[in-house]
């Protein structure tokens, strides 16, 4: 017998909350580890779990609550866990204009309340097919080439590369009465901001970009830029030195005189970028 999966499911109103409990309570393949009523219960349950090396594998996802919305808790888990360990999401909304951004989110699927239960049951089959073949990662892929204006290719029985998309040029930056295109030669470095990246431009300026990290990670260009840590990505062309401490770990120093902290887990990438072993 297959394992139950794991799921947690969030929405600040009791209503629709008790719906999601009743439609999935009534699976057999589903364990319903914690109905949580805001977006920080539901983090908390996330981060619990995983601590606890049973973690959570499918997360239905309220967008409109106070305080923590859906879309910070998607992006505060990624800081927490990294976009590997991110259950698979799908967003619970009464506003379709939010699908865009459900997917943008790292969404494989989003229900527009009030739904049918035929339309939950094709979405919890939908995520429980991504958690057996382990596609939820694939799925990103998918969805990022849909918001670009591409066309993915179909979706295997089971991770696989997908073919490598020519890096992004430029990105969309708003301003108070406009909306400009940066031209991201001009980054020096890019830091995570919750549900945004914070751009760190070669004139000293800062902008903001809703976006997560690790999507803009897969878009840039690899020979120019490298993820130095969970929440930073630097312009290698600006990257002055690099300063050891007494622990052995590396701060990269830019001629701005900016200092990154290099993660342990990102010192062979950039290794490899360096053609030298740190």
């Amino acid at each position: 017998m297959m394992p139950r999966v794991r799921v947690v499911a969030v929405d600040d109103e009791k209503p629709a909350r008790e719906r999601l409990r009743h439609a999935l309570d009534r699976d057999s393949r589903v364990d319903l580890v914690e109905c949580c009523a805001s977006g920080a219960d539901a983090m908390q349950a996330v981060l619990e779990a995983d601590a606890a090396a049973r973690p959570i594998q499918v997360l239905f996802l309220d967008v409109q609550m106070p305080e923590v919305d859906g879309f910070a808790v998607v992006g505060q888990l990624i800081e927490q866990l990294g976009a590997d360990r991110l259950p698979v999401v799908v967003f619970v909304t009464a506003h379709d204009e939010y699908a865009v951004r459900a997917f943008e989110a790292q969404a494989i699927d989003y229900l527009l309340k009030p739904f049918s239960d035929e339309r939950f049951q094709a979405t919890l089959d939908r995520a429980l097919r991504h958690v057996d073949a382990g596609l939820a990662h694939t799925m990103l892929a998918q969805m990022r080439a849909l918001l670009d204006g591409g066309t993915p290719a179909p979706v295997t029985q089971g991770p696989r590369s997908l073919p490598k998309k020519r890096p992004i040029d430029k990105l969309l930056v708003k301003g108070v009465h406009r909306v400009r295109l940066l031209p991201v030669e001009q980054i020096s470095w890019i830091e995570a901001d919750g549900v945004y990246v914070k751009l760190h431009t070669r004139d000293g300026a800062e902008h903001l970009h809703r976006g997560l990290l690790g999507s803009l990670d897969e878009m840039l260009d690899e020979r120019r830029f490298v993820r130095i840590h969970r929440s930073a990505i630097v312009n290698i062309d600006v990257v002055a030195e690099l300063r050891q401490d007494a622990h052995g770990d590396y701060v990269a120093v830019l001629r701005d005189h900016t200092e990154v902290r290099v993660g342990r887990h990102y010192r062979d990438r950039l290794s490899a970028r360096l053609g030298q072993m740190l």
